[in-house]
Protein backbone atom coordinates (compact mmCIF):
# COMPACT_ATOMS: atom_id res chain seq x y z
CA UNK A 1 0.00 0.00 0.00
CA UNK A 2 1.51 3.55 -1.01
CA UNK A 3 2.64 5.55 1.64
CA UNK A 4 2.45 9.48 2.16
CA UNK A 5 4.80 11.67 3.04
CA UNK A 6 4.43 15.39 4.13
CA UNK A 7 5.52 16.72 0.77
CA UNK A 8 3.15 14.42 -0.84
CA UNK A 9 0.29 15.06 0.89
CA UNK A 10 0.72 19.15 0.20
CA UNK A 11 1.33 18.33 -3.25
CA UNK A 12 -2.26 16.06 -3.46
CA UNK A 13 -3.84 18.94 -1.33
CA UNK A 14 -2.74 21.71 -3.68
CA UNK A 15 -0.23 22.95 -1.15
CA UNK A 16 3.61 23.47 -1.28
CA UNK A 17 6.29 26.75 -1.50
CA UNK A 18 5.28 29.97 -2.25
CA UNK A 19 6.61 31.14 -5.40
CA UNK A 20 9.47 33.24 -4.78
CA UNK A 21 8.96 35.73 -8.04
CA UNK A 22 10.32 39.15 -7.49
CA UNK A 23 6.86 40.68 -8.10
CA UNK A 24 5.53 38.40 -5.40
CA UNK A 25 8.12 38.93 -2.58
CA UNK A 26 7.85 42.81 -3.25
CA UNK A 27 4.29 42.79 -2.60
CA UNK A 28 4.92 40.39 0.56
CA UNK A 29 7.91 43.24 1.87
CA UNK A 30 5.38 45.99 1.04
CA UNK A 31 2.60 44.67 2.99
CA UNK A 32 4.82 44.20 5.92
CA UNK A 33 3.56 41.05 7.03
CA UNK A 34 5.09 37.59 7.09
CA UNK A 35 4.53 35.31 4.42
CA UNK A 36 1.50 32.53 4.50
CA UNK A 37 2.13 29.25 4.77
CA UNK A 38 -0.06 26.72 4.11
CA UNK A 39 -1.89 25.40 7.19
CA UNK A 40 -1.96 22.31 8.61
CA UNK A 41 -5.51 20.11 8.41
CA UNK A 42 -6.63 18.73 11.67
CA UNK A 43 -8.38 16.02 11.64
CA UNK A 44 -11.06 14.95 14.39
CA UNK A 45 -11.24 11.05 15.42
CA UNK A 46 -13.68 9.57 18.25
CA UNK A 47 -12.94 6.34 19.70
CA UNK A 48 -13.70 4.17 22.99
CA UNK A 49 -12.15 4.06 25.34
CA UNK A 50 -9.67 1.00 24.77
CA UNK A 51 -10.29 -1.82 27.35
CA UNK A 52 -6.35 -2.17 26.52
CA UNK A 53 -4.98 1.19 27.97
CA UNK A 54 -1.27 0.58 26.37
CA UNK A 55 -3.03 0.85 23.10
CA UNK A 56 -4.91 4.44 23.80
CA UNK A 57 -1.67 5.25 24.74
CA UNK A 58 0.31 4.37 21.64
CA UNK A 59 -2.15 6.22 19.47
CA UNK A 60 -1.79 9.52 22.06
CA UNK A 61 2.15 8.99 22.44
CA UNK A 62 3.53 7.69 18.80
CA UNK A 63 0.24 7.43 16.20
CA UNK A 64 -0.59 11.12 16.56
CA UNK A 65 2.92 12.36 16.07
CA UNK A 66 3.56 10.10 13.15
CA UNK A 67 0.41 11.37 11.24
CA UNK A 68 1.50 15.05 11.51
CA UNK A 69 4.96 13.72 9.96
CA UNK A 70 3.90 11.65 7.47
CA UNK A 71 0.29 13.76 6.21
CA UNK A 72 0.92 17.26 7.46
CA UNK A 73 -2.41 16.27 9.50
CA UNK A 74 -2.64 17.28 12.91
CA UNK A 75 -4.72 14.04 14.57
CA UNK A 76 -7.55 15.78 16.89
CA UNK A 77 -7.54 12.10 19.17
CA UNK A 78 -11.05 11.44 21.59
CA UNK A 79 -11.95 8.79 23.23
CA UNK A 80 -14.87 8.20 25.22
CA UNK A 81 -17.17 5.12 26.78
CA UNK A 82 -18.36 3.05 23.95
CA UNK A 83 -21.88 3.24 25.42
CA UNK A 84 -21.75 6.82 24.82
CA UNK A 85 -20.84 6.68 20.96
CA UNK A 86 -23.89 6.38 19.55
CA UNK A 87 -25.72 9.71 21.43
CA UNK A 88 -22.54 11.53 20.15
CA UNK A 89 -22.71 10.18 16.43
CA UNK A 90 -26.75 11.07 16.57
CA UNK A 91 -26.26 14.42 17.58
CA UNK A 92 -23.03 15.56 15.03
CA UNK A 93 -25.52 13.89 12.46
CA UNK A 94 -28.29 16.17 13.52
CA UNK A 95 -26.43 19.47 13.82
CA UNK A 96 -24.27 19.00 11.01
CA UNK A 97 -20.89 19.16 12.52
CA UNK A 98 -18.74 16.82 14.79
CA UNK A 99 -16.28 14.18 14.34
CA UNK A 100 -14.95 13.64 11.02
CA UNK A 101 -13.93 10.13 11.56
CA UNK A 102 -16.06 7.98 14.16
CA UNK A 103 -15.25 4.36 15.08
CA UNK A 104 -18.59 2.41 16.29
CA UNK A 105 -19.33 -0.76 17.24
CA UNK A 106 -21.16 -4.17 16.14
CA UNK A 107 -23.28 -2.97 12.80
CA UNK A 108 -24.24 0.68 14.40
CA UNK A 109 -22.70 1.87 10.65
CA UNK A 110 -26.08 0.63 9.22
CA UNK A 111 -27.84 3.39 11.09
CA UNK A 112 -26.48 5.83 10.08
CA UNK A 113 -25.90 5.00 6.13
CA UNK A 114 -27.18 8.17 4.72
CA UNK A 115 -24.77 10.36 6.65
CA UNK A 116 -22.10 8.89 5.52
CA UNK A 117 -19.09 8.97 2.73
CA UNK A 118 -18.78 6.27 0.57
CA UNK A 119 -15.33 4.67 1.56
CA UNK A 120 -15.79 2.03 -1.11
CA UNK A 121 -12.65 2.51 -2.53
CA UNK A 122 -10.50 2.74 0.32
CA UNK A 123 -12.03 -0.89 1.81
CA UNK A 124 -11.38 -2.51 -1.80
CA UNK A 125 -7.92 -1.66 -1.31
CA UNK A 126 -7.58 -2.93 1.85
CA UNK A 127 -9.04 -5.56 1.94
CA UNK A 128 -7.17 -6.92 -1.45
CA UNK A 129 -3.89 -6.12 -0.02
CA UNK A 130 -4.36 -7.84 3.29
CA UNK A 131 -6.02 -11.42 2.39
CA UNK A 132 -9.83 -10.66 2.52
CA UNK A 133 -12.15 -9.06 5.14
CA UNK A 134 -14.00 -11.29 7.51
CA UNK A 135 -17.35 -12.40 6.85
CA UNK A 136 -18.69 -9.81 9.94
CA UNK A 137 -16.63 -6.94 8.82
CA UNK A 138 -17.91 -7.16 5.58
CA UNK A 139 -21.41 -7.42 6.90
CA UNK A 140 -21.12 -4.27 9.31
CA UNK A 141 -19.49 -2.36 6.89
CA UNK A 142 -21.12 -2.77 3.87
CA UNK A 143 -24.50 -2.16 2.49
CA UNK A 144 -24.77 -4.65 0.31
CA UNK A 145 -23.95 -2.01 -2.74
CA UNK A 146 -20.87 0.07 -1.41
CA UNK A 147 -18.86 0.47 1.79
CA UNK A 148 -20.44 2.52 4.56
CA UNK A 149 -17.21 2.18 6.48
CA UNK A 150 -13.70 0.93 6.77
CA UNK A 151 -13.85 -2.20 8.99
CA UNK A 152 -11.19 -1.39 12.00
CA UNK A 153 -11.03 -5.03 13.93
CA UNK A 154 -12.87 -7.42 15.77
CA UNK A 155 -12.77 -8.11 19.36
CA UNK A 156 -12.51 -11.55 20.03
CA UNK A 157 -15.33 -12.93 22.81
CA UNK A 158 -14.30 -16.07 24.76
CA UNK A 159 -15.21 -17.16 28.23
CA UNK A 160 -12.53 -16.12 30.71
CA UNK A 161 -12.38 -19.03 33.33
CA UNK A 162 -10.64 -20.02 36.93
CA UNK A 163 -8.62 -22.87 35.75
CA UNK A 164 -8.06 -23.94 39.30
CA UNK A 165 -11.46 -23.37 40.22
CA UNK A 166 -13.33 -26.05 37.49
CA UNK A 167 -10.51 -28.47 38.41
CA UNK A 168 -11.63 -28.93 41.77
CA UNK A 169 -15.36 -29.93 40.28
CA UNK A 170 -13.93 -32.58 37.84
CA UNK A 171 -13.00 -30.27 34.62
CA UNK A 172 -9.46 -31.19 35.30
CA UNK A 173 -6.68 -30.88 32.09
CA UNK A 174 -7.85 -27.09 30.66
CA UNK A 175 -11.45 -29.19 29.68
CA UNK A 176 -14.34 -26.84 30.25
CA UNK A 177 -18.38 -27.62 29.98
CA UNK A 178 -19.40 -28.29 26.64
CA UNK A 179 -22.94 -28.03 26.86
CA UNK A 180 -25.32 -25.57 28.63
CA UNK A 181 -26.44 -28.00 30.70
CA UNK A 182 -22.64 -29.00 31.43
CA UNK A 183 -22.36 -25.39 31.90
CA UNK A 184 -25.39 -24.48 34.38
CA UNK A 185 -24.31 -27.77 36.43
CA UNK A 186 -20.71 -26.74 36.84
CA UNK A 187 -21.96 -22.86 37.62
CA UNK A 188 -24.27 -24.02 40.83
CA UNK A 189 -21.53 -25.91 41.94
CA UNK A 190 -19.53 -23.02 42.14
CA UNK A 191 -21.94 -20.68 43.24
CA UNK A 192 -22.78 -22.59 46.19
CA UNK A 193 -18.92 -22.46 47.02
CA UNK A 194 -19.41 -18.28 46.32
CA UNK A 195 -18.23 -18.55 43.04
CA UNK A 196 -20.68 -17.50 40.49
CA UNK A 197 -20.52 -17.11 36.75
CA UNK A 198 -20.58 -13.42 36.19
CA UNK A 199 -22.47 -12.61 33.01
CA UNK A 200 -24.27 -8.98 32.33
CA UNK A 201 -28.29 -8.61 30.89
CA UNK A 202 -27.44 -5.24 30.54
CA UNK A 203 -27.69 -2.40 28.05
CA UNK A 204 -24.15 -2.15 27.08
CA UNK A 205 -22.51 -3.04 23.92
CA UNK A 206 -20.49 -5.68 24.22
CA UNK A 207 -20.92 -8.92 26.63
CA UNK A 208 -24.69 -8.79 26.68
CA UNK A 209 -25.31 -9.34 22.69
CA UNK A 210 -22.01 -10.82 22.67
CA UNK A 211 -23.80 -13.99 25.03
CA UNK A 212 -27.70 -13.15 24.36
CA UNK A 213 -27.30 -13.75 20.42
CA UNK A 214 -25.03 -16.98 20.51
CA UNK A 215 -27.31 -18.46 23.16
CA UNK A 216 -30.88 -17.77 21.50
CA UNK A 217 -28.90 -19.33 18.36
CA UNK A 218 -27.65 -21.99 20.10
CA UNK A 219 -31.68 -23.04 21.20
CA UNK A 220 -32.68 -22.89 17.35
CA UNK A 221 -33.79 -19.39 17.78
CA UNK A 222 -33.70 -16.59 14.97
CA UNK A 223 -34.91 -13.43 14.82
CA UNK A 224 -35.67 -13.11 10.99
CA UNK A 225 -35.95 -15.53 8.13
CA UNK A 226 -33.59 -15.44 5.32
CA UNK A 227 -35.58 -12.76 3.32
CA UNK A 228 -34.59 -10.47 6.79
CA UNK A 229 -38.53 -9.66 6.41
CA UNK A 230 -40.58 -12.46 8.27
CA UNK A 231 -40.02 -12.34 11.88
CA UNK A 232 -40.29 -15.65 13.63
CA UNK A 233 -38.65 -15.03 16.76
CA UNK A 234 -41.69 -16.51 18.67
CA UNK A 235 -41.24 -20.10 18.43
CA UNK A 236 -40.96 -23.33 20.71
CA UNK A 237 -37.10 -23.20 20.38
CA UNK A 238 -36.90 -19.55 21.58
CA UNK A 239 -39.19 -19.80 24.30
CA UNK A 240 -36.68 -23.19 25.28
CA UNK A 241 -34.25 -20.84 25.94
CA UNK A 242 -35.70 -18.30 27.80
CA UNK A 243 -36.90 -21.14 29.92
CA UNK A 244 -33.69 -22.80 30.82
CA UNK A 245 -32.23 -19.33 31.14
CA UNK A 246 -34.11 -18.46 34.28
CA UNK A 247 -33.38 -21.62 36.00
CA UNK A 248 -29.50 -21.37 34.84
CA UNK A 249 -29.70 -17.82 36.14
CA UNK A 250 -31.13 -18.49 39.41
CA UNK A 251 -28.67 -21.49 40.01
CA UNK A 252 -25.37 -20.48 38.91
CA UNK A 253 -24.93 -16.65 38.13
CA UNK A 254 -24.44 -13.55 40.34
CA UNK A 255 -27.72 -12.17 39.61
CA UNK A 256 -26.74 -8.64 39.88
CA UNK A 257 -25.46 -8.73 36.36
CA UNK A 258 -28.50 -7.41 35.36
CA UNK A 259 -27.12 -3.90 35.99
CA UNK A 260 -23.10 -4.58 34.87
CA UNK A 261 -22.12 -2.79 31.87
CA UNK A 262 -18.53 -4.12 29.71
CA UNK A 263 -16.31 -3.83 32.71
CA UNK A 264 -18.19 -4.88 35.78
CA UNK A 265 -17.56 -8.52 34.99
CA UNK A 266 -13.90 -7.48 34.32
CA UNK A 267 -13.49 -6.10 37.99
CA UNK A 268 -15.35 -9.07 39.42
CA UNK A 269 -13.00 -11.81 37.98
CA UNK A 270 -9.96 -9.55 38.69
CA UNK A 271 -11.23 -9.20 42.56
CA UNK A 272 -11.88 -12.94 42.51
CA UNK A 273 -15.80 -12.97 42.94
CA UNK A 274 -16.66 -14.72 39.58
CA UNK A 275 -15.44 -18.22 38.46
CA UNK A 276 -16.17 -17.36 34.57
CA UNK A 277 -17.34 -14.59 32.19
CA UNK A 278 -17.83 -14.08 28.61
CA UNK A 279 -15.17 -11.36 27.33
CA UNK A 280 -12.35 -10.22 25.43
CA UNK A 281 -9.23 -11.19 26.53
CA UNK A 282 -8.90 -8.02 28.00
CA UNK A 283 -9.13 -9.43 32.22
CA UNK A 284 -6.43 -11.78 31.06
CA UNK A 285 -4.45 -8.92 29.38
CA UNK A 286 -4.71 -7.04 32.59
CA UNK A 287 -3.58 -9.68 35.06
CA UNK A 288 -0.73 -10.27 32.86
CA UNK A 289 0.41 -6.09 32.83
CA UNK A 290 -0.31 -6.13 36.58
CA UNK A 291 0.84 -10.17 37.64
CA UNK A 292 1.70 -7.83 41.73
CA UNK A 293 -1.38 -6.95 42.22
CA UNK A 294 -4.18 -9.65 40.77
CA UNK A 295 -3.45 -12.74 42.80
CA UNK A 296 -5.76 -15.63 43.44
CA UNK A 297 -6.73 -16.68 47.04
CA UNK A 298 -3.70 -18.64 47.60
CA UNK A 299 -1.72 -15.90 47.02
CA UNK A 300 -0.66 -17.09 43.78
CA UNK A 301 -0.57 -15.03 40.62
CA UNK A 302 -3.90 -14.48 38.60
CA UNK A 303 -2.76 -14.63 35.45
CA UNK A 304 -1.41 -18.38 35.73
CA UNK A 305 -4.88 -19.13 37.12
CA UNK A 306 -6.86 -17.79 33.60
CA UNK A 307 -8.14 -20.05 30.86
CA UNK A 308 -10.50 -19.15 27.43
CA UNK A 309 -13.22 -21.63 25.98
CA UNK A 310 -16.03 -21.04 23.12
CA UNK A 311 -19.57 -20.31 24.40
CA UNK A 312 -20.88 -24.35 25.06
CA UNK A 313 -23.31 -25.54 22.54
CA UNK A 314 -26.94 -26.34 22.38
CA UNK A 315 -29.34 -28.66 20.66
CA UNK A 316 -29.29 -26.05 17.62
CA UNK A 317 -25.65 -25.55 17.73
CA UNK A 318 -22.46 -24.39 19.09
CA UNK A 319 -22.15 -20.04 17.71
CA UNK A 320 -20.38 -17.14 18.88
CA UNK A 321 -20.58 -13.21 18.30
CA UNK A 322 -17.79 -11.23 17.99
CA UNK A 323 -17.52 -7.16 18.13
CA UNK A 324 -16.32 -5.47 15.16
CA UNK A 325 -15.41 -2.15 14.81
CA UNK A 326 -15.48 0.51 11.87
CA UNK A 327 -14.37 3.74 10.98
CA UNK A 328 -17.05 5.87 9.69
CA UNK A 329 -16.04 8.76 7.71
CA UNK A 330 -18.59 11.57 8.48
CA UNK A 331 -20.27 12.70 5.02
CA UNK A 332 -20.56 16.28 6.79
CA UNK A 333 -16.92 16.52 7.43
CA UNK A 334 -15.33 19.28 5.43
CA UNK A 335 -11.74 16.87 5.73
CA UNK A 336 -12.91 14.58 3.34
CA UNK A 337 -9.52 14.28 1.04
CA UNK A 338 -7.52 14.03 4.26
CA UNK A 339 -9.53 12.32 6.31
CA UNK A 340 -9.20 9.48 3.42
CA UNK A 341 -5.48 9.65 2.90
CA UNK A 342 -5.53 9.55 7.28
CA UNK A 343 -7.49 5.88 6.77
CA UNK A 344 -5.26 4.70 4.49
CA UNK A 345 -2.36 5.36 6.19
CA UNK A 346 -3.57 4.78 9.57
CA UNK A 347 -4.34 1.02 7.99
CA UNK A 348 -1.13 0.18 6.11
CA UNK A 349 0.66 -2.57 7.24
CA UNK A 350 3.25 -0.52 8.58
CA UNK A 351 1.42 1.45 10.98
CA UNK A 352 -1.49 -0.97 11.83
CA UNK A 353 0.82 -3.40 13.17
CA UNK A 354 1.69 -1.07 16.38
CA UNK A 355 -1.63 -0.87 16.78
CA UNK A 356 -2.49 -4.39 16.36
CA UNK A 357 0.91 -5.23 18.41
CA UNK A 358 -0.41 -3.26 22.08
CA UNK A 359 -3.46 -5.22 21.52
CA UNK A 360 -1.67 -8.81 22.19
CA UNK A 361 -4.35 -9.80 21.25
CA UNK A 362 -7.74 -8.28 22.37
CA UNK A 363 -8.23 -7.51 18.85
CA UNK A 364 -7.77 -9.47 15.10
CA UNK A 365 -7.49 -7.49 12.33
CA UNK A 366 -10.42 -6.93 9.86
CA UNK A 367 -9.01 -8.91 7.19
CA UNK A 368 -7.33 -12.84 7.49
CA UNK A 369 -3.73 -11.46 6.93
CA UNK A 370 -3.27 -10.50 10.61
CA UNK A 371 -3.96 -14.46 11.34
CA UNK A 372 -0.31 -14.46 10.38
CA UNK A 373 1.56 -11.93 12.77
CA UNK A 374 4.02 -14.06 14.77
CA UNK A 375 2.20 -12.30 18.50
CA UNK A 376 0.16 -15.47 17.80
CA UNK A 377 3.61 -17.80 18.52
CA UNK A 378 3.83 -15.31 22.05
CA UNK A 379 1.47 -16.73 24.30
CA UNK A 380 -0.75 -20.15 24.00
CA UNK A 381 -3.38 -18.70 26.60
CA UNK A 382 -4.38 -16.41 24.12
CA UNK A 383 -4.36 -18.79 20.65
CA UNK A 384 -8.17 -19.17 21.25
CA UNK A 385 -8.53 -15.97 19.81
CA UNK A 386 -6.60 -16.03 16.70
CA UNK A 387 -9.19 -17.29 14.49
CA UNK A 388 -12.40 -16.44 16.96
CA UNK A 389 -13.49 -14.38 13.82
CA UNK A 390 -13.78 -16.71 11.24
CA UNK A 391 -16.49 -18.56 13.63
CA UNK A 392 -18.69 -15.96 14.10
CA UNK A 393 -22.47 -15.21 13.03
CA UNK A 394 -23.83 -11.73 13.32
CA UNK A 395 -27.22 -10.30 14.19
CA UNK A 396 -30.40 -10.52 12.81
CA UNK A 397 -29.84 -13.93 11.53
CA UNK A 398 -31.15 -15.66 9.88
CA UNK A 399 -31.48 -12.76 7.45
CA UNK A 400 -28.78 -10.13 6.40
CA UNK A 401 -27.44 -7.75 9.49
CA UNK A 402 -28.96 -4.69 7.93
CA UNK A 403 -29.87 -1.19 8.95
CA UNK A 404 -32.79 -2.97 10.81
CA UNK A 405 -30.61 -5.50 12.44
CA UNK A 406 -28.53 -2.71 14.18
CA UNK A 407 -32.08 -1.36 15.67
CA UNK A 408 -32.60 -4.09 17.46
CA UNK A 409 -29.19 -4.49 18.73
CA UNK A 410 -29.05 -0.90 19.55
CA UNK A 411 -32.21 -1.19 21.53
CA UNK A 412 -31.23 -4.41 23.17
CA UNK A 413 -34.28 -6.01 22.67
CA UNK A 414 -33.03 -10.11 22.81
CA UNK A 415 -30.97 -9.13 26.05
CA UNK A 416 -34.23 -7.56 27.40
CA UNK A 417 -36.02 -10.73 26.32
CA UNK A 418 -33.96 -12.59 28.89
CA UNK A 419 -33.41 -9.67 31.35
CA UNK A 420 -37.15 -9.61 31.85
CA UNK A 421 -37.88 -12.99 31.84
CA UNK A 422 -35.54 -13.58 35.03
CA UNK A 423 -36.55 -10.29 36.72
CA UNK A 424 -40.08 -11.98 36.81
CA UNK A 425 -41.95 -12.21 33.35
CA UNK A 426 -43.17 -15.26 32.12
CA UNK A 427 -40.87 -17.15 29.36
CA UNK A 428 -43.85 -16.68 26.80
CA UNK A 429 -44.54 -13.07 27.41
CA UNK A 430 -40.66 -12.36 27.36
CA UNK A 431 -40.86 -13.61 23.83
CA UNK A 432 -44.00 -12.35 22.72
CA UNK A 433 -42.78 -9.00 23.54
CA UNK A 434 -39.41 -8.89 22.03
CA UNK A 435 -40.89 -10.66 18.76
CA UNK A 436 -44.21 -7.41 18.85
CA UNK A 437 -40.81 -5.42 19.16
CA UNK A 438 -38.99 -6.95 16.07
CA UNK A 439 -42.30 -6.81 14.04
CA UNK A 440 -42.44 -2.98 14.93
CA UNK A 441 -39.10 -2.60 13.06
CA UNK A 442 -39.28 -4.95 10.49
CA UNK A 443 -42.94 -4.50 9.76
CA UNK A 444 -45.47 -7.09 10.05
Amino acid sequence: MARFDRRGFLKLSGGGALAATTGGMAAILASGRAPAFAQATTLHWLRWNDFVPASDQLLRREIVGECEKALGIKLNLETINGNDIQARVTSAVQSGSGPDIVCVLNNWAQLYGESLTDVSDIADEIGKAQGGFYETSKTVANDGKKWIGVPWCIVGLQIAYRKSWFEEIGYSGGTFPETWDQYRDAGKKLKAMNRPIGQTLGHTFGDAPAFCYPYLWSFGGKEVEADGKTVVLDSPATVESVKFMLAFWKDAHDEGGLAWDDSNNNRAFLSGTCCATLNGASIYIEALRKPDQYKTEKGTVMKDDILHAALPKGSGGQFSYHVPFTNMLMRYSKNQDAAKKFLRWIHSNEVYEKWFVSQKGFSVGPTTEWEKHKIWNEDPIMLPYKQAARTGRFAGFEGPSTRKAAEVVTKYIIVDMYAKAVQGMRPEDSVKWAHSELLKIYGS
